[in-house]
């Protein structure tokens, strides 16, 4: 079918739905109608052939370049609601034209980009495992389970209960080296664990905690994100610029060095649903804030962006590891748990957000942070990393 014939509107969305089955499996759950349905919203005012197709290696270009994320804005609006990102539009639509007329191979597109059947807009793959971390981490993983999170692909939202099924060998791994690793390092210690939203860091700190409380341990932990300061501020100064600047910096150095003494501490709290911090930006405690008080422990764990990509704080820590799960099933958690449960976000403003801050996150903390760690679990592709050094220590 010729290209101008292919892009009228009830053909196109024919001939795309047979195609996009290979890109997300999950299509093939829907009926046509629904499909279009989903693709309404994406139609451009002037038809598809509007949309005008790019080189791929432009468009390779482009979305591995920190000022196309930097430019997304996460709250842009039209008739009153907040709608989809002028650029993700325009990349999702393009990749859907370039589907349907042959320009882009379904192999391209597949290996740079993933769709998002609930969002229902495409993701640039972020690949965290860059040459200079896999050097780091001794060149190959340190043990391979089955990839259980595969079946995720045809789903449109992941629960806990089925993503920790799904990790339970590796987590079950992972865990047994951390005991190793604190009784060959001792105590007390501070242990880092650093991962994107959704990654199941929170989950598996729990489920070491358990592990060491059972051998006598005494554990704690200290969530990274209670020290950020408001999201006020921080989106009026642009997140995607901020480093240390984003959290009470100081006082979470102070509260590691003291809790490492023996101390006890109290620390910031921040409220998710209001997204406001228990101390204001010179890290006092507001009039109306309650802290968060922390005993001293034999295990501390520490989770977060970057509990350890800063020397002043990394020196701190004993073991540093990074939880991985790619950035497909972290959406797909984030839609169960951030919009089905906890109706956290406005959704087009949550696509928006997770569109942008992906890329920027594991440039500035994720991908430096596998450079430094000890060791790093790979949950969706189910795998232990580690450093020579380590692998010496746990064999």
């Amino acid at each position: 079918m010729s290209t101008s014939n292919a892009r009228g509107s009830d053909v196109f969305s024919a001939i795309l739905f047979e195609r996009m089955k290979r890109i997300n499996p999950a299509i093939e759950d829907l009926e046509l109608y629904e499909f279009r349905y989903a693709l309404r919203d994406l139609i451009p005012a002037d038809g598809w052939d509007a949309v005008e197709l790019d080189a791929p290696e432009e468009i390779e270009r482009r979305v591995n370049s920190r000022e196309f994320y930097a430019g997304i804005k996460i709250k842009p609006r039209a008739d009153n609601r907040i709608v989809l990102d002028e650029n993700i539009v325009r990349l999702t639509n393009t990749l859907l034209v370039g589907l349907v007329t042959d320009a882009y191979c379904e192999e391209w597109i597949r290996t740079h980009f993933y769709f998002d059947i609930r969002g229902f807009y495409f993701l640039h793959r972020t690949i965290y495992f860059t040459d200079a971390a896999l050097a780091h981490l001794g060149g190959k993983p340190f043990r391979q389970f089955e990839q259980k999170q595969n079946r995720f692909e045809r789903y449109q939202s992941v629960g806990y209960k089925e993503f920790q099924a799904a990790n339970a060998e590796i987590d079950q791994f992972f865990i047994e080296c951390a005991q190793k690793l604190v009784a060959i390092k001792g105590t007390p210690i501070l242990f880092a664990i650093a991962g994107g939203t959704a990654a199941g860091k929170t989950e598996i700190v729990e489920r070491l905690r358990g592990a060491f409380a059972q051998s006598g341990m005494k554990t704690t932990s200290i969530e990274l994100d209670n020290f950020f300061t408001d999201r006020e501020y921080r989106e009026a100064k642009g997140i995607d610029s901020l480093g240390k600047e984003a959290y009470h910096f100081a006082l979470f150095q102070q509260a590691l060095e003291d809790i490492l003494r023996g101390k006890q501490i109290a620390i910031p709290r921040y409220d998710t649903i209001y997204a406001t911090s228990s101390h204001d930006l010179d890290g006092k405690l507001k009039p109306t804030g309650v802290p968060i008080v922390v005993e001293p422990a034999d295990i501390i764990f520490i989770e977060g962006n970057f509990p350890f990509l800063f020397p002043e704080v990394a020196r701190l820590i004993g073991i540093k590891a990074v939880y991985l799960t790619d950035d497909a099933v972290r959406l797909k958690r984030k839609w169960k748990r951030d919009i089905d449960y906890r109706k956290k976000y406005e959704p087009t403003y949550f696509r928006n957000r997770f569109f942008k801050d992906q890329f920027l996150m594991a440039q500035k903390c994720y991908i430096p942070q596998l450079q430094m760690c000890d060791i790093a679990v790979d949950t969706t592709g189910a795998a232990i990393w580690v450093t020579p050094e380590i692998a010496e220590m746990l064999r």
